[in-house]
């Protein structure tokens, strides 16, 4: 096997594997340990001696480091009496646990942005860089979250699953990676909410369901080939997966008749009418504005006030917008990017630069970085004509 094909296997193979260890009562730090010296095994001797059923494979060795860990350490001898034997090596049962343990992760010992960025790191194979910036939030300090969630769950039997709205909002954050990060998981983490809307029947869910497939059916559009980044306005609509697109509405339209509106609701409707517009210049801005309202009310989030901001100078003109826009904390991210666009729709070329120029330096995502300097380039080549 290449170094790319173990890779991917490995990466989809480690939530079941990890299960199964919490499942045989290895503690979730410990489990964790195992699995990932399972996994450092596994990429040792795998090019050499390919296993022929992997996920026994790597529950068998992890196992095994698990009993080995535990029983060096004199703390834990009680325990180590309590676990089972060895797994015998042999095929293991094609049982899907990511979305249990899922809800695993989020237990109630842990408060809910803890168990979120724990379950981020452990399940969903995000980087510690990667859950931070999602947070808004220094690589140290959620280093320090993430270390302070696995000392709490330590030792801790996995009996009791966390709440949907923590399940929820990991799976957001592990969606909005996989369509904006390194890592492709968006797919993954439709699969899984699809999942857990055919298990709850929760309002709350099928919102999240429907905003995951209204973003995930513009996907083709959102990049050129070489990658660079095409602003919705400038999209494709041809390229939209029109069926995706009905499905996603949808399910919208059964999750709001219910009345019981959530902030994954009120996100799905914003991008349904984005969706729902035949062209850029037809979008109806001034219901989008309404949603944000509700968002804001619901969430009350800095970031929900910044894309308000956009919406309302869509809506109203660039210079409300522009108000808008000063009523927030500048040192939110994209909060220059924003600026930027709002002084160049309103005819100040030289301001509109100079902040895109700078959200370019302050952006963490190459493509993102790139789309500003283009922009920041543009207007500067001709202001020199």
């Amino acid at each position: 096997m290449t170094s790319e094909v173990n890779d991917l296997l490995l990466r989809s193979l480690t939530p079941g594997v990890l299960a199964v260890l919490v499942r045989r009562g290895a503690d979730f730090a410990a489990a964790e340990d195992a699995v990932q010296d399972a996994l450092v095994e596994a990429v040792r001797v795998w090019p050499a001696d390919p296993p022929r059923d992997a996920k026994g494979w790597l529950v068998t060795v992890a196992w095994r480091r698990f009993l080995d860990a535990t029983r060096a350490d004199t703390a834990r001898r009680r325990r180590e009496d309590r676990v089972g034997e060895e797994p015998a090596p042999g095929p293991s049962p094609a049982v899907d646990d990511t979305l249990r343990l899922y809800f695993l992760c989020a237990h109630p010992s842990l408060t809910p942005s803890s168990a979120v960025a724990l379950t981020l790191r452990a399940v969903g194979g995000l980087t510690t860089r990667q859950i931070a910036q999602a947070y808004l939030v220094p690589e140290a300090t959620m280093a320090q979250r993430i270390s302070r969630a696995k000392r709490t769950v330590s030792g801790v039997r996995f009996e009791r699953p966390g709440d949907v709205a923590t399940v929820l909002r990991v799976l957001y954050l592990v969606f909005n990676e996989g369509y904006s990060g390194d890592v492709d998981l968006a797919a993954e983490a439709i699969r899984l909410t699809r999942q857990l809307a055919a298990a709850i029947d929760h309002p709350e869910v099928a919102g999240l369901l429907a905003l995951m497939l209204l973003h995930h059916a513009r996907r083709a559009a959102r990049t050129t080939p070489d990658g660079s980044l095409v602003p919705l306005a400038e999209q494709d609509r041809g390229r939209w997966d029109t069926a995706t697109i009905a499905e996603g509405v949808g399910i919208l339209q059964a999750a709001l008749a219910r009345d019981r509106l959530g902030e994954f609701q009120a996100q799905a409707a914003i991008a349904a009418l984005h969706a729902d517009a035949p062209t850029a210049g037809e979008t109806d801005w001034v219901q989008i504005v309404e949603w944000y309202d509700e968002l804001t009310r619901l969430t009350d989030s800095p970031v929900v006030r910044l894309n308000r901001a956009v919406a309302v100078g869509e809506a109203d003109g660039p210079r409300a917008g522009l108000a808008a826009l000063a009523a927030l904390d500048d040192s939110l991210p994209r909060h220059a990017a924003v600026a930027a666009y709002l002084h160049e729709r309103d005819g100040d070329p030289v301001t509109a630069a100079r902040l895109y120029a700078e959200a370019a330096r302050k952006a963490s995502d190459l493509a993102e970085r790139d789309h500003l300097t283009r922009r920041a380039a543009r207007l500067n080549a001709r202001r020199e004509r």
